[in-house]
């Protein structure tokens, strides 16, 4: 016998799906919208006293707006500003002992009476900790309670009977996230501060430097302009992960040409087997793109990706070779057609 209780389903055509689907995306959608006009010199006060906190953003809510708050707290750690999440019934069985005078707190309550939430409200005043409420209405017990309140207002949630927390927790994540943005940006938050946040995954390679990720050292195939292309092949040839190119440089070292494979190929292809015995100056690619080891992967996938380049030279402040980042190594930053279109 099944636990699930039998319910009838409504009979639903796709395209009365689709409109109800996009009737509760439009209410979302105009609550940010209403959120957004509400704006006014408190969301100022909130953006001030994060930039002065000296501890931490204590963020609590409990049920679909503790939810919510998790998110935001994670936003504002990514971006910078030193944040935790709280739990209400957590915090009076012990975790409030985290909380301390130099933490603002950002409570989150739609109806402003969340009994979880509230009876933290006279903890926070006593130890000194300014918090800022995200809520309904501006007479509620946390709005009246807090140094700074943002009223989402009066919204109508979306979707059936109008009872599941909907266009309240998109008001609340759409001002939470503003605050961590906003913040963000006093603060002059960096990309490369953004990467080291963010180390994993595609964003976090993407934002990572060429140093992090080039070939190098006996990974490298360098030789001198002045070889001849048979030599060249034949002594710069390297163990392990095998560049597609050799890096040329002059009798000071620096970088003033590339050979690659493809080129090899092309001249074996016209039969030019003279040229081998030549010096590799004569067919090489002179003065060829070369990138800094502190550019972004990100930059350098644009590089590739544009110019349809293979491989790109590294070099230092002397224009000499200490890396290359072949197109093997970045495949998967690359764009894809349908990504570069959208």
């Amino acid at each position: 016998m099944s636990a699930v209780p039998h319910r009838d389903i409504l009979p639903f055509t796709n395209f009365e799906q689709i409109r109800e689907a996009q009737e509760i995306l439009c209410c979302e959608a105009d609550a940010l919208r209403e959120v957004s006009q509400r704006l006014d010199e408190r969301f100022c006060r909130a953006v001030d006293l994060l930039l002065t906190c000296r501890g931490r953003v204590i963020v609590t809510g409990i049920g679909k707006a503790g939810l919510i708050g998790q998110k935001i707290c994670a936003t504002l750690s990514s971006t910078g500003t030193r944040s935790q999440f709280l739990h209400p019934a957590e915090a009076v069985h012990g975790d409030m002992g985290c909380v301390s005078g130099d933490d603002v707190v950002l409570a989150l309550s739609n109806s402003g009476e969340t009994e979880e939430v509230c009876r933290l409200l006279p903890r926070f005043a006593k130890v000194g900790a300014p918090t800022i409420a995200v809520t309904g209405s501006e007479t509620n017990t946390l709005a009246t309670n807090s140094q700074v309140t943002l009223c989402l207002g009066s919204l109508q949630e979306a979707g059936i009977n109008r009872l599941a927390p909907s266009t309240s927790t998109t008001a609340m994540l759409g001002l939470g996230d503003a605050l961590a943005l906003v913040v963000a940006r006093a603060r002059r938050f960096t990309p490369e501060q953004f990467a080291v946040f963010h180390p994993g995954g595609s964003l976090g390679r993407r934002l990572s430097t060429v140093e992090e990720i080039m070939r190098r050292g006996d990974e490298l195939r360098i030789a001198k302009q002045s070889s001849s292309v048979r030599d060249v092949f034949t002594r710069a040839a390297r163990p392990g992960r095998r560049s597609g190119a050799v890096i040329l440089v002059d009798d000071e070292g620096k970088v003033c040409g590339l050979f690659t494979d493809s080129d090899l190929a092309r001249m074996l292809e016209s039969r030019s087997d003279k040229q081998l015995d030549q010096p590799i100056r004569t067919v090489m690619t002179p003065h060829p793109t070369t990138v800094s080891p502190h550019v972004t992967l990100g930059d350098v996938v644009g590089i590739l990706a544009g110019r349809k380049f293979s491989e790109i030279p590294v070099v230092d402040e002397f224009y000499q070779p200490i890396g290359l980042i072949d197109i093997t190594d970045v495949i998967g930053l690359i764009p894809t057609a349908e990504e570069e279109a959208a």
